[in-house]
Order: structure tokens, then sequence, then C-alpha cells
């Protein structure tokens, strides 16, 4: 399933397209919609709806996830194909639902908290009968493999198929993700990439066809790895750091390196980054000559707003507020 010319171009072009690439055409009227979660119709790519989302991971640069929000009245969706790893999660409203999939139908009540997780490939269509929010999310098959030492060398894993699924882990995952686009992504792409990879190593986990427990690692990064990474980091604190650069650096998979990064570090990859970040912008502020505008994108923030916010939150007082102290200092 999944073949389709449309479905092989939306493919190949889904992880590029998240890096900057633009995008490309599947034909004159068919045109692939960086970095959205599409559907295929009639061999088009199209949005998952034809509105414009509340919330959207377009900017983000995430590594082979998409991520948007919607708030719909009743309404329809035709027959579709998925042609990357599907999640629906409803996040707000209740209403009666009918599925039509595999020659068969069936009917429930969606509510918060209900998932749809469908293998990519899925052809379906869906009807809502009263207003529902909407959380969807597409992932690229070789984000999922990679994401594991154990599955990174197969192209795809195969999920089970789920409708009208409750799933706490998962639910608490992606409303991570639509937070960290809500604040502007303080962190730049690493937040959203490692709650990506957790989502993909729970769902190989617990929805795969054949299953994967990952190996437990423990003792941490060995001292060259680590000061490899810390060296990439600090060289890099003004650019878009993402999870696959650090665990390339660091010559493992994601779930690896987040999880022995934290125990030689004591903290997450993008808590680091973000105190790295802060650190740096406080060097700057301590300079008169400097602006605060300047010591936020110096440090990687690219949102002024997004960085007064995250500065006042860890260090308690705003940006300005933390020069002007100093230049206090500086005169007494």
């Amino acid at each position: 399933m999944g073949g389709s010319p449309a479905v092989d171009i939306l493919r190949s072009n889904f992880l590029p397209s998240l890096v900057g690439a633009p995008p490309q055409s599947a034909s004159d009227t068919c045109r692939v919609v960086p970095p959205c979660v599409g559907l295929v119709r009639e061999g088009c790519v199209e949005p998952f709806l034809n509105a414009r989302p509340s919330l959207s991971s377009a900017h983000a640069q995430w590594n082979g996830i998409a991520l948007e929000t919607y708030s719909t009245p009743a309404i329809s969706i035709d027959r579709h194909e998925h042609p990357e790893l599907f999640l629906h999660l409803v996040v707000g409203g209740t209403a009666k639902c009918e599925v039509i999939t595999r020659g068969r139908s069936f009917c429930s009540v969606s509510r918060p908290g209900t998932i749809f997780l469908l293998p990519h490939g899925t052809q379906d269509e869906v009807h809502w009968a009263g207003p529902i929010d909407h959380l969807v999310v597409s992932l690229h098959p070789r984000h999922l493999a990679q994401s594991l030492e154990e599955t990174e060398h197969e192209t795809e894993v195969e999920l089970t198929e789920h409708w009208n699924l409750i799933d706490g882990h998962v639910s608490v995952l992606l409303s991570e993700m639509a937070a960290d686009l809500n604040e502007g992504s303080p962190a730049g792409a690493l937040y959203g990439d490692t709650l990506a990879t957790a989502l993909s190593v729970y769902l190989l986990k617990r929805y795969a066809v054949r299953r994967r427990t990952p190996v437990v690692y423990k003792g941490g990064l060995p001292a060259y790895r680590l000061r490899r990474v810390l060296e990439y980091i600090a060289a890099g604190l003004d650019t878009n750091i993402s999870l696959s650069q650090l665990a390339e650096t660091a010559g493992m998979s994601p779930h690896y390196f987040s999880e022995l990064f934290k125990q030689s570090t004591g903290q997450t990859p993008h808590n680091y980054v973000l105190g790295k970040r802060i650190e740096r912008a406080k060097q700057t502020l301590r300079d008169p000559e400097r602006s605060v505008l300047d010591a936020g994108l110096e440090a990687g923030f690219q949102n002024h707003s997004h960085f007064s916010r995250m500065f006042r939150k860890i260090e308690g007082i705003s940006p300005s507020r933390f020069r002007a102290d100093n230049a206090s200092i500086r005169t007494r």
C-alpha cells in the first residue's frame, strides 16, 4: 500500500522540505505542500483539511514529523489515503463519528483523548456529526525506524491500526509538542525533535506489529563523545541545532543519545542547550555596547518576544532588567 506516484513524491520530499528545500510538483495540478500533514486523494497530495490550521509545525524545522491543529464544525473528510503514519487526537468536543475503511463501516463517539493511529497506506473516509478540535500528526517511516538502533537498518516499521484508541502517554507527548509550538519553540527544533523521538520509541514498543524492546544502556556517554557533542553545541548556539545532528555527532541513534546525554550531564539535550543559550545571552547583555536584540539573536533566539519570555522564566527577570542591573554595578 502507499505506492502511488503522489505518495512516493510526498515521501521523498518530506524530510528535505523540513530543512528548507523548496517543494516539488507531483504534476501541474498536484503540488506537494511543505511540510504539512498531507493526504492523497485521486492521485493528488492535499492538506489534511482545506482550511488554515490554527497551529502548525511548518516553520519549526522538525525532522520527519508534521503537526497541525484545527477546530471544525460537523465535517466530512472524503475518501483518502495516508502516505505517512497518521495520528489524530481529539483535543476538544464530543461528537458521533462514522468511519468507512477496508470495506466496512462503524460508528463511535469521539471525545477528548480519542486517538486514531493509522499506518501509512490506510484508506478511509470520516464523518463527524458535531464540532471537534483536532490535533493531527504525520510521521515519516524513516523517522520511526531510525529512532532506535535496533531498527535503524530498516526503511520502515509496520504498526498496528487503531481507531478510538485511548493512550495517555501518546496524548501527553502530542500535547507537549503543540505547547512547544505555542511557545515559539524557544530551544529551536531540539525539543520538538526530542518529543518526536520519544513518541517514535513508544510507538515501536507498544504498537509495532513486531514490538521492539530497547536495550537499556547505563554509564553515560564516553568522555570523548561527550566532549565532541559539547564542542558542537558551543560552536552552534546561534543555529537551529537538531537532535539528529547531536546524535550523529555522538555516533548513535537519537534515543540512545538522549538517554546517555542525560546520564552524563544531568540534563536533557534541549534543557542543556537552552541553558547555554541563556548563559550566552547574559554574557552579551553585560556588554554595554550590545543591545538586548543582539543578545537574543547571538544566543540562537530568532524571536525577541520568545527570548524575553524564556529569559524571564529561567532568570526571574527580563533581559532589559538584567542589562540595567549590570550597568548599575559597573558604575558603582
